[in-house]
């Protein structure tokens, strides 16, 4: 969801700084906003040069892993915080040193399946356990629509937010949101 919210809040008058380590593989082409030229490149570079290439948007990205040793350099400078992680760990770290530092922090997360999505503060986030080995994925594009959606609802609340800083919270399905603050 995260590249797919870099490419909605391009014109929003921010710096946007992308942190990711992982690389981009075949089927994060299917549901995410890379293309098959980036395959086998960070997904934090990729975007920042199509980001620039299409829009002449220059973002930040960071190339490396979030971990318990590294939040600070990789955080701060921050006014606002949108986690689009897929791991238990790094939403915990995320979690705790924004509430560490009352930093504003929006969580935007899919179900292993890809047929759930939440849009929630970190005051009343709680992250959830990683799904079991095998469990189904939402990297096979079959929920792509939905994806997108809940990455532009993931969107409108950060850009409300930006604008007059209420902070208003959401679940989704692919046929219902329903606001919880």
């Amino acid at each position: 969801m995260g590249s797919h919210l870099v490419l909605l809040g391009r014109n929003w008058p921010v710096n946007i700084r992308v942190i990711d380590f992982d690389r981009i593989e075949g089927k994060n082409v299917q549901s995410q906003f890379h293309t098959k030229m980036g395959q086998g490149k960070n997904k934090a570079k990729a975007l920042q040069q199509a980001m620039q290439g299409m829009f002449k948007l220059q973002i930040q990205a960071m190339s490396c892993k979030l971990m318990g040793n590294n939040q600070v350099p990789l955080l701060s400078e921050s006014d606002l915080i949108v986690d689009c992680t897929d791991n238990f760990k790094a939403r915990d770290i995320i979690q705790e040193y924004c509430a560490d530092i009352a930093l504003p922090c929006l969580h935007g997360c899919l179900s292993a399946d890809g047929t759930f999505a939440r849009a929630v503060w970190t005051e009343h986030f709680k992250p959830d356990e990683e799904g079991e080995e095998g469990e189904a994925t939402c990297e096979d594009g079959e929920n792509l629509p939905f994806h997108v959606l809940a990455s532009a609802m993931i969107a409108q609340v950060v850009q409300k937010f930006l604008v007059s800083g209420v902070k208003e919270s959401y679940q989704m399905t692919p046929y219902t949101v329903v606001r919880l603050s």
